[in-house]
């Protein structure tokens, strides 16, 4: 399929702002394929098939998240190289060219956590040093970063077609793919480290190792470790609530004897 210049510059922009927006700035559609599939669909012509790719990636994409920096299938970017295929080729071979640019994206998300950790250090750099100015404006390179990492693969599938993509998944270095690997399963464990890192997980360390072993030895899913985290949580929530009424009743009844003496 050819696709005419201006769409291609469109495509392209409609992939870059989608990461951008999906990163926080300024957060307007949360990565709903849905929604890109239907923009797109704008600029295709086609808003029919744009609701209808859009959706079906959507559902593809139920359950799915990245949690704690960890990296999953760019379906917003899917769904949009989906549906500008799909507009004349058909929904089933615009979704069978988009998934490979997804996966494309997964690797390239990674290589932009890893470098935005460099941007975030610079920023640190300038902040201690009382150069607010320049740490603003290193700051920026993050959403670039974040938003290149969408628009090349659309741009390289809109120009030079599904093969090219392809072509660069499968002929990376397998020693670049498995440095990827290796660093998208850390990403996780560092998030959640920075998480706990701000919790009162001193206080509450017998919460997470009581966590860690249903997860570790006994392999509870982690729907069912989080609903036994809410029940402990729920019980100690009520708990305190009890407490704090029976000090409350306590300083009132002195304030009473008090006031009667």
């Amino acid at each position: 399929m050819h696709f005419t210049i201006l769409q291609i510059i469109l495509l392209t922009l409609l992939a870059f702002l989608k990461h951008v927006d999906y990163y926080g700035i300024p957060m307007l559609f949360v990565n709903y394929p849905v929604f890109w599939g239907l923009f797109t669909g704008f600029v295709m012509g086609d808003v029919k098939t744009g609701l209808l790719v859009g959706g079906t990636v959507q559902l593809m994409s139920l359950g799915v998240a990245g949690f704690g920096g960890s990296s999953v299938p760019d379906y917003g970017t899917t769904a949009i190289i989906a549906t500008a295929f799909g507009a004349s080729m058909g929904k089933s071979a615009g979704l069978a060219i988009g998934l490979p640019v997804g996966m494309l994206g997964v690797q390239l998300d990674v290589v932009v956590k890893i470098l935005n950790g460099f941007v975030a250090k610079k920023a640190k750099s300038y902040a201690d040093a009382r150069e607010f100015k320049k740490m603003s404006a290193v700051t920026w390179l993050g959403p670039l970063l974040f938003g290149l990492s969408a628009a090349i693969p659309v741009f390289i599938s809109v120009t030079l077609g599904q093969s090219a993509v392809n072509f660069i998944l499968q002929n990376m270095p397998k020693w670049f793919m498995t440095g990827l690997t290796i660093a998208g399963e850390m990403l996780p464990a560092v998030g959640i480290a920075m998480l706990l890192n701000y919790m009162p997980t001193g206080k509450l360390v017998n919460y997470l190792l009581i966590g860690f072993f249903l997860t570790a030895f006994l392999k509870v899913p982690i729907i069912g470790a989080a609903i036994i985290g809410f029940a402990a949580a729920f019980a100690a929530y009520k708990q305190a609530e009890k407490e704090g009424q029976r000090v409350s009743t306590s300083s009132e009844t002195a304030a009473g004897i008090g006031e009667d003496e």
